[in-house]
């Protein structure tokens, strides 16, 4: 299993696990982490599911391609940190990954 650390944009946060190959977003509609709406269920087909990731898991998660920079698009406050937690495929190497949500999603 990956633990993930979700933080809410109030400062909240939601410790959760979810196994190798499923992706952040899944993990956390699964576990009910709030500010993850995730409207088109994980096809990168909206940005309801963006989240910033901490700067020091930057190098491990990589940065977007470019129909998720696409979606982004939609997205509100995009900053470089920026990805959509429906692309960030969990592995051993993300295991203890930080990410925030957003004031709102897009």
């Amino acid at each position: 299993m990956v633990a993930i650390t979700f933080i809410e944009f109030d400062g909240t946060a939601h410790q959760v696990e979810g196994p190798e190959g499923a992706t952040a977003m899944e993990t956390a509609v699964r576990n009910g982490v709030p500010g993850i709406v995730a409207e088109c269920g994980g096809a990168c087909a909206c940005a309801t599911c963006h989240v910033y990731v901490d700067e020091a898991w930057m190098d491990k998660v990589g940065g977007p391609s470019d129909m998720e920079e696409g979606m982004l698009d939609f997205a509100t406050d995009v900053r470089p940190n920026s990805r959509l937690s429906c692309q960030i495929k969990l592995t051993a190497d993300l295991d203890g990954i930080v990410l925030r949500t957003p004031e709102t999603q897009g």
